[in-house]
């Protein structure tokens, strides 16, 4: 169920490389990818433990929790984005990618897979 949605917000990101649901523990519940030499496993599992860190620091500052965040490399863009409670999207874009489109689509998506996931 989840791969042909994660399919169809893939398909929709110019220069999206790789797109995950992974659960709050890091670990992918589902994953697309064009590029195998991307490790989607271990990058979902930093990133969304990365997120987290955030998070806490920030609800100490009462500031919320982390809704999106980006890391932009020489290589790639990583995103993670939260979609529901306990999940989180993955995307790696590539240098030639859309980032307006692709958090545009990252929103569409929460909308897209909240109520399965609630």
């Amino acid at each position: 169920m989840f791969r042909d949605r994660l399919n169809l917000i893939n398909n929709r990101i110019e220069g999206a490389l790789a797109l995950s649901l992974v659960a709050k523990d890091g670990i992918a519940v589902e994953s697309v990818s064009s590029d195998p030499s991307i490790d989607l496993e271990v990058l979902a599992a930093e990133l969304v433990a990365q997120t987290r860190a955030i998070s806490e620091n920030h609800r100490e500052l009462e500031a919320g929790d982390v809704q999106h965040l980006a890391v932009a490399t020489e290589r790639m863009t990583l995103m993670v984005s939260c979609v529901a409670a306990d999940y989180y999207l993955l995307l790696v874009l590539g240098p030639e990618g859309n980032y307006g489109r692709a958090r545009f689509e990252l929103r569409r998506a929460r909308l897209l897979l909240e109520r399965d996931l609630s």
